[in-house]
C-alpha cells in the first residue's frame, strides 16, 4: 500500500513555493489585488484557472509549469546534494567578506570626505 499522494494539488504547491520564498499570504494577496482570504481559498484548491496560475507564478518568480511540477522531495534532494558543510571543498557557501574591514574602509572614506570639507571651508574663510 502506497502512502504517497498522487494528486496534483496546485494550491498546496503554491503554498510551499510561497513559504520557501518567505512570502506571507497577505503579501501575495496585495500583489494579486485580492483579499488574504481569497489567497487562502486558492491555496486550498486542487486546481485553479490558467490565467490565475500565471499571475501567481509571476509574483512568486517561477513559471506556471514550475508550480505544476513542483516536488518538495526534489527541492530537499537538491539542497542535500549541493550543500555539504563548511569544508575546504565547499567554499562557495562561506562568507568571504570581512565586515570589520568594510566598516574601517567606510570610516576612512568618510574621514577623507570630512577633511576635504574642512580644507574647503578654511580656504573660504581665509579669502
Amino acid at each position: 500500500m502506497s502512502t504517497t499522494n498522487t494528486t496534483n494539488h496546485i494550491g498546496r504547491k503554491i503554498t510551499r513555493i510561497r513559504e520557501l520564498r518567505g512570502m506571507k499570504q497577505e503579501a501575495l494577496a496585495i500583489e494579486l489585488g485580492v483579499s488574504q482570504q481569497t489567497v487562502s481559498n486558492i491555496e486550498k484548491s486542487a486546481a485553479i484557472e490558467a490565467d490565475l496560475l500565471a499571475q501567481v507564478a509571476e509574483i512568486l518568480g517561477v513559471t506556471p509549469e514550475a508550480i505544476e511540477n513542483f516536488s518538495e522531495e526534489a527541492v530537499f534532494s537538491i539542497i542535500n546534494n549541493t550543500f555539504q558543510d563548511s569544508s575546504s571543498n565547499n567554499n562557495n557557501y562561506m562568507c568571504t567578506i570581512n565586515p570589520i574591514e568594510k566598516i574601517v574602509e567606510l570610516y576612512e572614506r568618510l574621514l577623507e570626505s570630512e577633511k576635504s570639507k574642512v580644507e574647503l571651508l578654511e580656504k573660504l574663510l581665509n579669502k
